[in-house]
Parts: C-alpha cells; structure tokens; sequence
C-alpha cells in the first residue's frame, strides 16, 4: 500500500489538554471547553472564529459533531464527530490534518474527550453491534495478557525476566507521571507495589493495567508555511500513517502474539514519509499505547527501537528511562497519565508538542527534535494504529 507525504505540509502551532483523572464534578462539554480554552488561549491572535472547521473524537461521550458545537456554541462551522477504538483522538487529528492538507481550509481544530467515570462501568464501555457469533469473547486484559507469555515463549526470556520487565515498565510509567500535574496518578511505585497487585488476567495485575479516567485535548493546526504568523516554536508533522487490521489474526494458526503488524505497517509508512531510517537512534523520545505493561515491551520492537526479542532486556537496562537514549511515555504514558479513550491520541500529541517546544520542565528531554506518538485501539491480532513524526524543524 502506498502512503504518501500530504500536498501541503503542515504544523500545530497550539494544543491543550486537562488533568487526566475522575472528574467527578465536570462534565464532557466541561472538560472540552477547558482544553479548547488553553489551546486557543495560548494563541494572543486567534479567537474561534478564526477557526475554519473542527473534529472531535469520542467513543460514547457523544453522537455527533454537536458534542463539540454546544459546549463551544459554534455556529455555522463544520464539526465532524469520529471514533475509532483507542485511537479515536489520533483519527481526529488525522483527519483535521487532511483537511488543511488538501487546501481545504487554513485553519482547523482536532479534539477528543470521554467521560468514562460516570458510566456504571469499572472499566472501558463499548456497545458492540449484532456479529454472526465468530467474534472472541474476552475482555482487554485478557487479550492483552497474552503478549507476555507469547513473547517469553517465542524468545526465551524466562518467567522472572519477563516480570521483571513488565514491572520496569509499570515503574518507569509512574515515575514519570510524578512529575506531571495533570497525570492520573502522580506516586512512583515499587516493584513490590506492582508485583503483589491483585491479578486481573493471566500474568497482568492492577498495577500492570492502565488507568480509567475523564479528560480532554486539543491542537489547532495550520499549513506549515503560516505556522509562524500565529507562534514563535510550531511543531511539524513529518510523518503520519493510519493502520487498520482486517481481524484476520485471531482467525490464523500463524499470529503468535509478539507483534502487532498494523503497527509495524503505519510506522515503516510514517518513517518514509518523515525520512527516519534509524528510528532507534533518530527518534529523541515517544509516546506510545502502553495500555498493559507487555504492550510496551512489544510496542518497542514493533517501532524498530529494540531489536526482535531484545525489549525486555533495553528496558531493563534503562534505554527507555527518562534519562535514557530514547525516553518512552515522558508524561507517564496511558498507565500513569490514564486513558479516556477519544483524548488519548491527542494526550500523546500535547506531550510530544509539550517535549519539542522544550516545555516539559522536570520531565524535559534535553536537545529533543523529533518524536513519536503511537496510538492503537482493538486486540492483538484485530487492531487500527496510528504512528506520527513530529518535529522542531520544518
């Protein structure tokens, strides 16, 4: 399949994003004006008007564009609602980015929310349509939980190294998130925190899982060649690719849990687009969907960060520390900073835009130029993924 750079290319020159955590006296309009509100903000010259169109994405906090048009009191502008698994913010994004792409517009918006406390779930809520009885019936967990055993057994990494591992990345994540005001949980863990948490499926505890949270986000973006009118440090989209999988894993005696190869496909097409050959010594920091621990370990090969069966060990060894060669999850990533599904993808986005503009403060990587934000919805074996090089430099 062919993916190709856009006709024009283009940039954010603003974000915003809310504390991810139970905002139990907010609501979804609530949270979105908050966002779009320090997104706009930050920018002395735009007002919403200036606004040519909007997206936003959301799983169930709303059924169409009009989730974003009353709580903004939009009148006579497009406002398309989207929604595509875990990856919903990332497929708001890419679709504002085509429009101006294309010429389409001068200026849009991308923004996702998701009130996920006030349903009378624990967890993720979804309302899955009539199927022909094929489909696996398991939850996230269990789907997930089975990368870790798969992995152990496709590259010989035995029980206690591969716990050790998830529990590296458990830690890393929190330790991150310590150090970011707006993260879910801000406490570093141990590794007897995360190693005596109540089981949940398989190898995976609570401490393994990713936090259920309310939250929003936003990103204002433009033709790069206008990028400077409205900010002094714009950030560049070098790169984007959006996977989706035809399901065909789970019916195949060939997929062995150690890959998600929608992931794999969106970044070899973003890494062309941006010129990154040697992602592994190119690429200064990442967000990725850490939404189990072992999804990290794989995620990282996946990216071509580690090489195959080596994961574990980087890790381990501190490559992916804050203070490591290629710092993964700076903000404390889905685990720490917690997950409403259709802000997440844009949530990578902000700390991306946030590490690149050299705001990150405590959690800044120093000298960073160019970052990835990889976001996935699904299971292993079905999912859609999303990959995107962002930039300092045009």
């Amino acid at each position: 399949m062919g993916s190709r750079r856009t006709t024009h290319d283009v940039a954010i020159i603003a974000m915003g994003c809310t504390p991810f955590r139970d905002h139990w006296h907010s609501s979804a309009d609530d949270l979105l004006v908050d966002a779009v509100q320090e997104c706009v903000g930050s920018l002395p010259s735009v007002t919403l008007d200036d606004v040519d169109a909007f997206w936003v994405g959301t799983q169930g906090s709303g059924m169409s564009g009009q989730t974003l048009a009353r709580p903004l009191r939009l009148t006579g502008k497009p406002v398309t609602r989207v929604e595509n698994y875990c990856a919903t913010g990332s497929e708001a994004f890419r679709n504002a980015v085509f429009a101006v792409a294309s010429g389409a517009y001068d200026m849009v918006m991308a923004t996702g929310v998701e009130k996920l406390k006030d349903s009378s779930y624990s967890g993720l809520s979804a309302v899955y349509p009539p199927d022909d009885g094929t489909a696996v019936d398991w939850t996230a967990p269990a789907g997930f939980s089975l990368l870790a055993p798969a992995y152990q057994e496709a590259y010989g990494v035995d029980a206690r190294d591969m716990r050790s591992a998830l529990t590296k990345v458990a830690m890393k994540n929190h330790a991150n998130g310590a150090l970011n005001e707006r993260a879910q949980f801000r406490k570093a863990v141990t590794v007897e925190t995360v190693e005596n948490s109540p089981r949940i499926a398989g190898p995976l505890g609570v401490m393994d899982c990713s936090g259920v949270s309310d939250g929003a986000a936003a990103a204002i973006i433009v033709r790069a060649e206008d990028a400077h009118r409205y900010t002094s440090k714009p950030i560049y989209l070098k790169g984007m690719s959006f996977v989706a999988g035809s399901g065909a894993g789970l019916a195949s005696d060939g997929y062995d849990f150690t890959s998600f190869p929608e992931v794999v496909a969106a970044a070899r097409q973003a890494y062309e687009q941006a010129g990154v050959t040697d992602p592994a010594a190119e690429i200064s920091l990442a967000e990725v969907h850490d939404c189990f621990t072992p999804t990290e370990v794989v995620l990282m090969e996946d990216l071509g960060f580690s090489e195959r069966g080596k994961a574990w060990r980087d890790l381990l060894d501190g490559r992916y520390d804050l203070g490591g060669a290629l710092p993964v999850n700076t903000d404390g990533g889905l685990k720490s900073f917690g997950h409403p599904i259709g802000a997440t993808g844009l949530r990578m986005m902000f700390e991306c835009f946030t590490q690149l503009r050299g705001e990150a403060g405590a959690r800044q990587v120093p000298g960073a130029k160019l970052a990835v934000a990889q976001n996935l919805g699904g299971q292993p074996g079905s999912c859609v993924a999303f990959v995107a090089v962002l930039g300092s430099e045009r």
